[in-house]
């Protein structure tokens, strides 16, 4: 399918995880997709690979993420899809009772302010072409409480889910769909590092899941690649959760 021929995507934390999945995904719907990450090496490869544009951003900082979408509209046109996150899980980010204010505050602005960043400079964009689709990665953990917390990254996704939410609705009638993507547990980079420090709460998280695996990042590629498109029209300030069935379980199959 070339569900985004003729389109401008750009996704943030494009160089590793989910972004890169989902890099490949939309190249490979026809989208012309800029990769914006702070690692150079991997972005740029990232981007020659869909032969798409890499570049450097740092999503926390508000004249770079500006700088991202006029570069993006200067050299193609448009920008018809916003997928931001980027993201961090830092190890430092744990219980409340032991993060520090420092820990807190690094994650809140990766996390979140840069996905407020990222629509406030998308926005504008999309509401002179009268059309647009922004998909915010949040996180199943936006909807339930788990009691081995990472408590800044589960706030900074909460956050993302009711910022989403109130945009889907303040947008709707301007052709512009926001919508937040809540994966469960994904194997990416990022959960691997965390969970071979600490296999004991690796397998505490498993344990819920009722399909009885991590998701792979091309299945959170393939929900992206959806909402990005006219399938997904009337899919708007959605929590759209793709999880396993993680948030749905109270008892998980034997």
């Amino acid at each position: 399918m070339e569900r985004l021929r003729d389109r401008v995507a750009v996704v943030t934390g494009g160089a590793s995880g989910i972004g890169l999945a989902t890099v490949r995904r939309l190249a490979s719907e026809g989208a012309r997709v800029v990769v914006a990450d702070v690692d150079a090496d991997a972005g740029k490869a990232a981007a020659e690979e869909v032969d798409g544009l890499f570049v450097a951003t740092d999503v926390t900082d508000e004249a770079q993420v500006e700088a991202l979408f006029s570069t993006v509209v200067d050299r193609f046109g448009s920008v018809d899809v916003a997928f931001n996150n980027a993201g961090i899980s830092p190890p430092e980010d744990d219980s409340i009772l032991t993060t520090g204010l420092e820990a807190w505050e690094k994650v809140q602005r990766v996390n979140l302010t840069s996905v407020y960043l990222c629509c406030k400079h998308a926005i504008p964009h999309m509401r002179r072409q009268g059309k647009g689709s922004i998909i915010n990665t949040a996180s199943f953990v936006a909807v339930l409480g788990a009691a081995t917390s990472q408590i800044s990254y589960t706030a900074s996704k909460g956050g993302v889910l009711a910022l989403s939410r109130e945009l889907g609705v303040q947008f709707a009638r301007e052709g512009i769909r926001v919508n937040a993507l809540c994966p469960g547990p994904v194997n990416t980079p990022l959960l691997q590092e965390l969970f071979a420090k600490d296999p004991e709460r690796a397998a505490r998280r498993l344990v819920h899941v009722p399909m009885g695996r991590f998701a792979e990042p091309e299945e959170l590629a393939a929900a992206v690649a959806f909402l990005a498109s006219d399938d997904a029209s009337f899919v708007t300030a959605s929590t759209f959760l793709v999880d396993g069935g993680i948030s749905a379980a109270y008892v998980t199959p034997l």
